[in-house]
């Protein structure tokens, strides 16, 4: 038996993204003042993604609790429609995203704080906020796929949701560099036209292996526990 019930963690771990937040937006940076505000950071749109996922999460465990021995096909109907969501949300966007956000930002962080969080940052964010930002969405989404079985769309159909978000919000990045002559990210200035259209492509490639790598490892976890239940 778990320690804690998954329901649990998943309340508690959509309380911690919802302090997150509050906290992130009460920090008065001039970044948030100008064109886009927080939503052109990829860390920002990945806290929301994260949140919006628990918080369906929460809402199936409350939904199944409800719906349990009811009887009520249509309340078994819409449960299953959540819970198809909160399949696709996991798969397409909550695990890729959030590892991507994770492993890429500490990778530059290692070679060049200067180049992706500069220390005029640390005047406005608390290390305990950064943390939040850029680690424990690892564990968070690991720990809510080991303690729970999702189903996977068709491969095709999940690798073209990532790919439309990847491009999407390349897009986006470019266009904020159009209207205020300034990238989201200061190593993107230190680059050439042809080095970033190839970081571009690599991290388009980079989110489809892990949409991938997120698909074997839930076949892996929840195989393996099905083989330890049959033994």
């Amino acid at each position: 038996m778990a320690l804690v019930p998954c329901q649990v963690l998943r309340m508690a771990i959509l309380l911690s993204y919802c302090s997150i937040l509050c906290n992130y937006k009460a920090i008065e940076m001039p970044s948030h003042q100008t064109y886009g505000g927080s939503w052109k950071f990829l860390t920002f749109i990945d806290l929301v993604i994260q949140a919006v996922f628990f918080g369906i999460c929460v809402l199936t465990d409350l939904s199944s609790l409800l719906t349990r021995g009811s009887g009520n096909q249509e309340q078994e109907r819409q449960l299953k429609k959540l819970i198809s969501l909160r399949d696709w949300m996991l798969a397409v966007l909550a695990f890729p995203v959030g590892v991507f956000v994770v492993a890429v930002f500490w990778i530059i962080y290692a070679y060049d704080r200067e180049m992706i969080y500069p220390k005029l940052l640390d005047n406005f964010i608390p290390g305990w906020l950064n943390h939040g930002m850029h680690t424990t969405v690892l564990p968070f989404i690991l720990i809510e796929m080991r303690t729970s079985h999702h189903q996977y769309p068709s491969r095709s159909s999940g690798l073209t949701a990532i790919c439309t978000f990847s491009v999407g919000y390349i897009l986006w990045v470019c266009w904020v560099h159009h209207v205020t002559g300034m990238w989201v990210y200061p190593f993107l200035e230190h680059i050439g036209p042809g080095a970033r259209i190839i970081f571009f492509g690599s991290t388009t490639i980079l989110m489809n292996f892990l949409y991938l790598l997120g698909e074997v490892l839930n076949s892996y976890i929840w195989d393996t526990q099905k083989t330890a239940k049959l033994k």
